[in-house]
């Protein structure tokens, strides 16, 4: 081989984490193989699939090529950025599905709630570091108000799913930043004795959801009728599954949004048990990847960001398999690296990238 080219090979790898890679790779081919059933064999879909994860690759690339002292100066200012967007969505955003959700700036449209994904859990690591030496309760209240601002606003558009990982994310740094477990059982204690007031805060429509988990059946041509249906995938896939293209439910067209938010339930009666355990593991894998990540990084910036990337994979995973296994209520959270769509693909990828930053620029320490 040309010493220009292996050089240039060098360079591209380098800063490539070789596990978290392949473990990446396996999930986005297992990702096309489930798609190309859930599509009906359609192979435009595939192919922008497959563009979507190029994309996402060489974004992912790109971060983690970045230095995390990078990512330090930018939190903050990446941070106010996305709460300016979010009040421009607030006042100028577009309405789409009855969700003002999209701004318009011109050439395109953009979610910045997407970016808070990033920036939350970046800006609260980055205060958190900087008062390291001297953190004290009034730390964890500033950095729970940095939390809670963007997540009001995201709320109200109204986006539960994303409001969901981005809060799980702060809460991620809360905890990893030694937030007392008195401090966060009290909280909990004050959120179930709020209930009856965020109940009566939520839309009629999010309300439905949480009452169809526990009895679907009172409308099961209405809004029972996703989870009945996935659930009724979920377990006809039985141990070894139908088949690849094989799913009964898959291809009479009973399960709603296939491609995306219930995608689980098309590779769960197509490869059964055994399927969804070789999926289990490899999630498993790549959370387990991070969290070894996050305990030898070398700043506490470094390990709260790496743990709280780490911990979202996670929330992503755990949500979307239990609302379509009918354990928890629907919301709009995809399969990570599986399901269709280039927007959360690559906010993933992003994260992931940042993991392999933190990884390969970690200090050496001195024995």
């Amino acid at each position: 081989m040309h010493p220009a080219i292996r050089r240039l090979g060098g360079y591209v790898t380098r800063r490539i984490d070789d596990v978290l890679l392949g473990l990446v790779l396996a999930l986005m081919a297992v990702g096309l193989v489930v798609l190309f059933s859930a599509s009906n064999e359609s192979f435009t879909r595939a192919t922008t699939q497959l563009l979507s994860m190029l994309i996402a690759l060489g974004v992912m690339w790109v971060f983690a090529n970045i230095p995390p002292h990078y990512l330090l100066r930018l939190a903050f200012p990446l941070y106010v950025l996305g709460v300016l967007l979010l009040i421009a969505v607030m006042l100028f955003g577009d309405v789409v599905h009855g969700a003002r959700r999209w701004l318009d700036i011109g050439i395109t449209r953009i979610q910045p709630a997407e970016l808070m994904k990033i920036a939350v859990p970046l800006a609260m690591a980055w205060y958190f570091d900087r008062h390291e030496a001297t953190l004290r309760l009034r730390n964890y209240a500033i950095g729970t108000v940095m939390l809670v601002l963007p997540l009001a606003l995201i709320v109200r558009q109204p986006d539960l799913g994303t409001a969901l990982l981005i809060g799980a994310s702060g809460f991620f740094v809360l905890f990893l930043a030694g937030l007392s477990w008195r401090i966060i059982a009290g909280l909990a204690a004050a959120a179930a004795a709020a209930m009856p007031f965020l109940w009566s805060a939520l839309y009629d429509y999010q309300r439905q959801r949480i009452l169809t988990l526990f009895d679907p059946m009172q409308d099961p041509l209405g809004t029972g009728y996703n989870i009945l249906q996935s659930t009724i995938a979920v377990g006809s896939g039985g141990l070894f599954g139908k088949g690849w293209m094989n799913g009964t439910q898959t291809h009479l067209d009973f399960i709603p949004e296939r491609m995306t938010d219930f995608i689980f339930a098309v590779y769960s009666e197509e490869f059964g048990l055994f399927g969804n355990l070789v999926l289990l593991a490899l999630f498993l894998l790549v959370i387990s990847r991070g969290m070894l990540i996050a305990a030898n990084a070398p700043t506490l910036f470094t390990r709260l960001l790496a743990g709280a990337v780490t911990l979202t994979f996670f929330t992503y995973a755990f949500v979307n398999m239990g609302m379509v296994s009918g354990i928890l209520p629907v919301v709009g959270i995809p399969l990570p690296l599986i399901s269709f769509g280039g927007t959360a693909l690559v906010s993933i990828s992003i994260g992931i990238g940042i993991l392999m930053s933190i990884h390969s620029h970690k200090k050496l320490v001195q024995t």
